[in-house]
C-alpha cells in the first residue's frame, strides 16, 4: 500500500527547518536572553548542524532580529473608548498563551543595548498611534502608561512568576484592568488649578 500523502517540495523542507529554528530560538532567548543564547545551543534545540543555522540566517543578530520580530497590534480608527478596549484584547491573547516572540525581546533588552534599540524603535510608532488616539493634552504620558502596564504584567506573569498574576485568568486580569485603561483612555487631564 502506498502513502497517498505527497512528500515535501525542498521548498517546503527548507521553510519548515527555518520555522524550527526560529521557534527554538525563540525560546531560547526567551529563557536565556540574548547574550546566553549561543548558535550552537539553538541549533542542538532544533536538531540541525549549527552550519545550517548559520546558512539560513548569517549571525546571531540576524536571528535575534527574525526571532524577536513583533507583529504590531492593529488599533482601531475609532474612539479612545475603543482604542483601550484593543489594548486590553491584546494584552489578553499575551495573557492566554505564553508569548514567546514579546519575552525574547523583554528579557534580552534588559541586557543587550541592540535588542533595547530594536525594540524602541519598534515600538515608537504604536505608542505614536495610541497617543493620537488619547484627547488629552497628556496624551503621551498616557499612552506610556498603558504601554508600561502592559510590559509590565508580562513581565510579572511570565519572566518574574511572582504571586497570583501568574496563575489567574486572563479575564480576571483585564477585567481589573479595564478601569484604568479606560480612565487613561479617556479623561481629561486633570484641572492643576483645582485644590486637592
Amino acid at each position: 500500500m502506498t502513502d497517498p500523502s505527497p512528500k515535501p517540495t525542498r521548498a517546503q523542507q527548507r521553510r519548515r527547518t527555518e520555522e524550527n529554528i526560529l521557534a527554538a530560538a525563540r525560546r531560547m532567548f526567551a529563557d536565556l536572553g540574548y547574550d546566553r543564547t549561543t548558535i550552537r545551543a539553538v541549533a542542538k534545540e532544533a536538531g540541525v548542524d549549527p552550519g545550517l543555522v548559520m546558512h539560513y540566517f548569517g549571525s546571531k543578530d540576524e536571528l535575534f532580529a527574525r526571532a524577536a520580530s513583533l507583529p504590531t497590534d492593529e488599533l482601531p480608527a475609532g474612539s479612545a473608548e475603543q482604542l483601550a478596549e484593543a489594548l486590553l484584547a491584546s494584552l489578553a491573547g499575551r495573557l492566554d498563551s505564553e508569548p514567546v516572540g514579546s519575552l525574547a525581546v523583554l528579557r534580552s533588552m534588559l541586557t543587550n543595548a541592540d535588542a533595547a534599540e530594536r525594540y524602541r524603535a519598534a515600538g515608537e510608532p504604536q505608542l505614536s498611534k495610541i497617543s493620537a488616539a488619547i484627547p488629552a493634552a497628556d496624551a503621551d504620558l498616557r499612552a506610556g502608561l498603558l504601554s508600561a502596564i502592559v510590559h509590565g504584567v508580562i513581565i510579572e506573569r511570565y519572566l518574574l512568576r511572582l504571586g497570583r498574576l501568574a496563575d489567574a485568568s486572563p479575564e480576571q486580569i483585564i477585567d481589573l484592568l479595564r478601569p484604568c485603561f479606560q480612565l487613561l483612555a479617556t479623561a481629561p487631564p486633570p484641572d492643576p488649578h483645582r485644590p486637592g
